[in-house]
């Protein structure tokens, strides 16, 4: 059974490089908020209500967390298995659906508007990850992890690569910026939205982070380049912070592993948050955005560090 730390500091934080003293807090632990979710993804934050969102894949449904009184609840149940989720520029919600192979916003009102369900004719694969530039567009990752079986979405044949796609903010125009990454996964924007980062976690022997270079039309990407080598690890969704360090969901099934892996913008591993089972995803939030909410196969997780998420 996890129990919270008894003492400080919590020795689940590992410091791997000196540098990570800066961004833990000595009076900080690592706290369990939620539990009973078969598959848990796509944590985002609500600031103007207080709030986190999270999904349950194989329950098809998006879970609610309460900051004011801690209590758990259902936000929407038949979320069409979705996955990631985050917020656009004027505060709504967007989501990737596993089950409807879309990416879908709700609207102040609760209403479904479709961004994106197909490219050139054919449906999408499952869209996975998703994150919003400071110009609106959309950006998601869409490999066919949802089209495989039953449990987090429902088996049908491939009919596009497993791309990373754009949607302009203005016009809704779908681009391809991505098709050459192996099982493209989690994604974010450096601070400055100058570089982007991919997960392909299907690349051989390890996972690999990709970083890209953004045109400065913001609308395409060149330079591919190879981060991070996750060796014997694995990563899932990411999220930068505001000093430009990558917070990645980790874990291979051992207590070595599972967790949080934190790297330095260069790549060099600066700290380990070990948690009993693989992070999924995560996101900062909280009062002053410096709450980690990390989103792991069964429960929910926090930990409160010396750093801001990037915005």
């Amino acid at each position: 059974m996890w129990q919270v730390s008894e003492r400080y500091p919590d020795p689940r934080i590992q410091s791997l490089h000196a540098d990570f003293a800066h961004y833990r807090l000595a009076s900080a632990a690592v706290e369990m908020l939620a539990s009973g979710t078969r598959w848990a993804e796509g944590p985002v934050w609500f600031g103007d209500g207080r709030f986190l969102l999270w999904s349950d894949i194989p329950r098809d449904r998006i879970m609610k967390w309460e900051e004011s009184t801690g209590s758990v609840s259902v936000f929407r149940q038949g979320s069409n298995m979705a996955n990631g989720n985050t917020r656009d520029r004027f505060g709504r919600l967007i989501s990737c659906e596993h089950l409807s192979r879309r990416v879908t916003r709700t609207e102040y009102d609760g209403s479904i508007t479709v961004l994106a369900d197909s490219f050139e004719g054919k449906p999408l694969n499952s869209p996975n990850d998703v994150i919003v530039k400071s110009d609106n567009s959309v950006w998601f990752t869409d490999p066919p992890f949802g089209i495989r079986d039953f449990y987090e979405g429902r088996p049908a044949k491939q009919e596009l690569p497993a791309n990373v796609y754009r949607i302009d903010g203005q016009s809704g125009e779908i681009t391809v910026v991505a098709s050459d990454v192996e099982g493209p996964n989690g994604l974010c924007f450096s601070p400055d939205e100058t570089i982007l980062y991919i997960v392909a976690s299907r690349a051989q022997p390890n996972r690999l982070i990709y970083a890209y270079d953004v045109a400065p039309s913001g609308k395409t990407i060149t330079n591919q380049s190879i981060l991070i080598d996750c060796g014997p690890g694995t990563s899932d969704g990411i999220r930068c912070d505001e000093d430009g360090n990558l917070w990645c969901g980790w874990g291979m099934g051992s207590e070595e592993l599972d967790g949080v892996r934190v790297f330095s913008k260069q790549g060099t591993p600066l700290g380990h948050i070990h948690l009993p089972e693989r992070c999924a995803n995560l996101c900062f939030g909280g009062k002053n955005n410096n709450q980690l909410f990390m989103a792991a196969g069964k429960s929910l997780f926090s930990l409160y560090v010396n750093v801001r998420g990037a915005l």
